[in-house]
């Protein structure tokens, strides 16, 4: 008979392996960030006998999923023993017929007879079936494996698909008196070089980025992510009277632009009109906008009335504020005022300080 502490041992130590190679999954997954949405970042790992034989992760959109990269990544040698691994894959594989065949098949027809996975995948097409699928090929499934870690790596495909929404972050600088620009309304660069290019890895990440109308003619921002290789996110600007002038970089043709305004409705191929209703509220017409094009998340960066907007509506998800330590300019624009915030993470970047934080009021991990 077993005794009972070192049957707890050997599970402890079998969960720990589990939780080692799902690890290396949300490594290889968050590759892909900025570059697969509106699919999910996933990342999948191939381990027969405790070596790890392939893996691969979900590059690009429309492209190979992290179950086809991984399995194409096993070397010649190690083909034969691909029958008697385990699989590791950070999201449910799955089961329809998409941009790519289904990965639960490919699985199946692979012989791979067990498959860890780290959450399950709430999207309609997916949603169980690719676990149902499995199991019902006679493959021993585990799930739940880093479950938070899973579900917080890809919280914006969750919350789009779940609360039918973009899943929001609201960005901003302040001086150490917590002023977001000079009294006389000049532009004020308050970040250092070094955390400018931290935002403009953050902007990678996002499929849309937002300013008000202020924002844009006092600013003239170029909204693009030129600091850091990848995707530019879709620019989104508020101009409800159509008043921005042309030559503002907003529309200099080089990215994908959206204005929000009460006059008109025109889709073109680089610079978009979406027309909001003046007397609805501006957050759950702009948010269902988002939605209806498949724009999962949006950076909010200013102006400070903007950014309150969305505070005070409680339409936010994450909050990002940089305070230089240093700079104090004394009369200005007071920086928003976050309420129902739970700070989840702090970062410094020589003289700024960076502090990340959670909606309270948002229960759920994403």
């Amino acid at each position: 008979m077993i005794e009972e502490g070192l049957f707890i041992d050997a599970y402890f130590c079998y969960l720990l392996q589990h939780e080692q190679y799902m690890q290396r999954c949300l490594l290889l997954a968050a590759k892909g960030a900025g570059a697969v949405a509106p699919n999910p970042m996933v990342g999948a790992v191939l381990v027969y006998n405790g070596r790890i034989i392939g893996e691969g992760f979900h590059q690009k959109y429309g492209e190979a999923h992290a179950e086809v990269n991984c399995i194409n990544h096993v070397a010649e040698a190690d083909k034969t023993f691909i029958e008697k691994s385990t699989l590791y894959v950070s999201l449910e594989p799955c089961a329809h017929f998409g941009k790519t065949p289904p990965c639960a098949d490919l699985i199946i027809n692979q012989k791979i007879p067990c498959v860890v996975i780290g959450c399950r995948d709430s999207f309609s097409a997916v949603d169980g079936k690719g676990i149902e699928r499995l199991k019902a090929a006679g493959v021993q499934v585990t799930l739940g494996i880093l479950e938070n870690e899973c579900l917080e790596l890809n919280k914006r495909f969750f919350t789009f698909y779940e609360k039918q929404r973009p899943y929001i972050i609201l960005k901003w600088a302040q001086s150490s008196d917590g002023k977001i620009s000079a009294g006389d309304e000049k532009r004020v660069f308050i970040s250092n070089e070094f955390t400018n290019r931290l935002v403009h890895k953050w902007r990678r990440e996002e499929a849309a980025i937002l300013v008000g109308t202020n924002t844009a003619l006092l600013d003239d921002p170029a909204l693009t992510a030129r600091l850091w290789p990848g995707n530019n996110p879709v620019r989104l600007v508020i101009d409800m009277d159509l008043k921005l002038p042309s030559s503002l970089q907003l529309f200099d043709g080089t990215v994908k632009t959206i204005v929000f305004n009460q006059h008109k409705q025109e889709i073109g191929e680089m610079l978009s009109f979406y027309k909001i209703d003046k007397d609805q509220k501006f957050i759950p017409q702009f948010l269902n906008a988002l939605y209806k094009l498949q724009l999962q998340s949006v950076i909010v960066e200013g102006g400070a009335k903007l950014l309150q907007s969305f505070i005070d509506e409680n339409a936010w998800d994450e909050a990002r504020v940089i305070t230089n330590e240093d700079l104090i300019p004394g009369d200005g624009l007071s920086a928003p005022g976050l309420n129902n915030s739970n700070l989840f993470e702090e970062q410094k970047i020589k003289n700024d300080s960076i502090s990340f934080y959670r909606n309270a009021a948002i229960n759920k991990m994403y």
